[in-house]
């Protein structure tokens, strides 16, 4: 029996199956996103999504979907399911499905009186392309089957409307036509693996409605264009593939292709097996010596910070340590170009950031774990020369303070941390001064290059990085350690921020923390009891002001939300390390409980992966990107720490 798999009574509630969709990519930014009932429910969502570089650094939907319908004695069946106004859905294809799967590839199996048809989609994991297999299983008189695009050819961030500026023109082409609605954009390709009619009945599908862009208050209406449809007989135990993409393909090998690439699949059998799938979904090469993490789907591009807290998960932690050193190898560049006061040269957005030659450091430190002596070899040096650009006080908004060695940002004008949602231009949590994370992170970060100096013989430099860490010892407990038993998020002068966050236990997870074990305890304690859910670790505590569990409403009031309430999943790695640290082997039955919660999201929001962040009170809903690689990675990390302690 298939881990993901979907009955009919569940795929035919449009009240469930609306709000489960599936996600595959290839490593070129590209990918292939829908409900499991077929349905769009956002306009991010297509059979063929991909970058288009010449027109901009967003991604653009080319082909929204592929409507089938099956002809028997005249009678047409149509499959296909949009929204229009009004809570109207037509053709309401759903009715016909009778189970959905996704442990290899999506497949749905739709049955039409006496006919059963088979519908198996392939994303391409290195072009920019999208198969689909159809195979009619059962079939008692003479079937036709005949399919119809959907077109949008636009930036995923717009929609479109009817319009005169659309080439309808089209070019026949082996077993199929090739089309480009607009100039700048990229031809597209439209084959099947046999002959086929194209009928061409150029029109505008109007009024196509979005459900959840239309519930979260955002644009949620469009024209699509459809040029005509392809007709053809398929006779039982027949199997027909279609194949879209941006390059035209030699369609005897569609079958050869199609097979190959599903031999190529790890099965989604387990939690494990999902989430390691998940995490391949997030490499991106742009080219054959480039490669990096996506941030997450569907919106988010490549982001420094996002890179370096994601990449320890997404690598080390599924066997992949290759990948670790050539996305840090493709980074290593940029950050050596940052820290020599030029522009960044590269596609690692937001890498100027204050945190972020600090999360650098914590993930070749976890590197350094797996394979210490290549570690030394190539990346020890970077470390040192991340630590001596800190130490000299060369970012623009991070200076060691010499009264105390802790770190210091202005945070008031504009984000300096992963808590970045603004509001008119400005800081909703305007984090600034001594952040707790960041001197947590600077101490671990300071031990570690003691540590290399160490093993490279240099007692002079290890003796000074450990009186610097001392003396940010001493510093941190003075600064941070409130009345209360926690750590204040951060101080700047006089103020001192009594919010309980979760950033605290960035002091206790860390290999090297500048506190007592006592003051660990009572952290962790305080961060179980006010700020695990079973969707992830709450950014604010309830009993904190401005506490809001929802992220719901116009834009506004989600910004405002955004980091006041609501969990983050990715926050559950260090809060189960720090767990694990301070209750060692007892601590695993809790952490089993969490990793339960978490299971159970891989038949929720995108299926087989996790979101972004979760509403922190009941029914813990998800929101954000859902397929997020912080969330993915973090929990991964925590399987891995699971088996360590075991």
């Amino acid at each position: 029996m298939s881990y993901l798999k979907f009955d009919k009574d569940l795929i035919i509630s449009l009240e469930y199956s609306l709000y489960r969709n599936v996600l595959r990519t290839n490593r070129r930014g590209a990918y292939h996103n829908t409900s499991i009932s077929g349905c769009n429910t956002t306009k991010y969502q297509g059979l063929l999504v991909m970058p288009v570089p010449n027109l901009d650094d967003d991604n653009h939907l080319i082909l929204s979907s592929f409507d089938e319908t099956v002809i028997q004695h005249g009678a047409e069946f149509n499959l296909g399911i949009h929204k229009y106004a009004g809570d109207n859905y037509s053709p309401r294809g759903h009715k016909y499905i009778r189970e959905f799967s996704c442990e290899s590839i999506p497949r749905t199996v739709y049955r039409v009186g006496g006919v059963v048809l088979s519908k198996e989609i392939m994303f391409s994991s290195q072009q920019n392309s999208v198969m689909i297999r159809y195979t009619l299983m059962e079939a008692h008189s003479p079937t036709t089957i005949r399919f119809k695009p959907f077109l949008a050819f636009r930036n995923v961030f717009n929609l479109t409307e009817e319009n005169e500026n659309v080439d309808k023109s089209y070019r026949e082409i082996e077993n199929g036509i090739s089309t480009c609605m607009y100039e700048g954009y990229p031809e597209l390709y439209m084959q099947f693996n046999t002959d086929v009619h194209f009928e061409f009945q150029p029109h505008w599908n109007k009024g196509i409605e979005y459900l959840q862009d239309m519930q979260a208050g955002d644009t949620y209406q469009e024209d699509l264009y459809v040029p005509g449809y392809f007709e053809m007989p398929i006779k039982k135990g027949d199997s027909i593939i279609f194949s879209a993409g941006d390059i035209p393909k030699d369609t005897s090998n569609l079958t050869e292709e199609f097979d190959s690439e599903l031999k190529r699949r790890t099965p989604r059998s387990s939690f494990y097996n999902c989430l390691k799938n998940s995490s391949h979904q997030f490499f991106y090469i742009p080219k054959p010596d480039k490669q990096y993490l996506l941030a997450g789907y569907p919106w988010f591009k490549v982001r420094a910070r996002d890179q370096f807290i994601a990449l320890p998960g997404c690598t080390l932690a599924v066997g992949r340590v290759d990948d670790f050193e050539k996305i840090m190898d493709t980074t290593v560049k940029q950050i050596r170009t940052v820290m020599a006061g030029k522009p960044s040269d590269g596609l690692l957005k937001e890498i100027g950031n204050p945190d972020v030659p600090l999360w650098a450091i914590w993930a070749l430190q976890q590197y350094a774990k797996e394979r210490p002596e290549e570690f030394q070899k190539k990346y020890s040096n970077l470390v040192l020369e991340i630590l001596d650009y800190i130490l000299a006080n060369k970012h623009q908004n991070l200076r060691v303070d010499p009264d105390n060695s802790l770190l210091y940002t202005n945070g008031h004008r504009k984000p300096v941390s992963w808590m970045n949602a603004v509001i008119d231009g400005r800081p909703v949590v305007p984090r600034s001064g001594y952040l707790v994370e960041f001197n947590a992170l600077w101490f671990n970060a300071l031990k570690f290059g003691q540590e290399i100096y160490k093993e490279n013989g240099n007692t002079i430099m290890e003796s000074q990085l450990s009186q610097k860490s001392d003396i940010v010892k001493e510093s941190f407990t003075a600064i941070f350690l409130n009345s209360a038993g926690y750590l204040f998020d951060y101080v700047d002068g006089n103020y001192q921020d009594w919010s309980l966050r979760p950033n605290m236990l960035f002091a206790v997870s860390l290999d090297h923390s500048p506190l007592e074990r006592h003051r660990k305890r009572s952290i962790v304690d305080f961060a179980t009891k006010e700020l695990l859910t079973p969707g992830g670790i709450r950014s604010l505590s309830p009993k904190s002001e401005n506490f809001n569990p929802y992220y719901s409403g116009n834009l506004y009031e989600k910004e405002k939300a955004y980091f006041n309430g609501p969990a983050f999943p990715w926050l559950l790695g260090p809060y189960v390390e720090a767990y694990l640290k301070v209750y060692q082997h007892r601590g695993l039955s809790l952490v089993d409980r969490i990793m339960v919660d978490m299971e159970n999201e891989m038949s929720n929001d995108c299926i087989g992966t996790i979101s972004e962040l979760y509403d922190s009170s009941p029914p813990f809903i998800a929101h954000g990107a859902y397929s997020f690689a912080m969330s993915v990675a973090e929990v991964l990390r925590i399987m891995k720490l699971m088996k360590d302690y075991r």
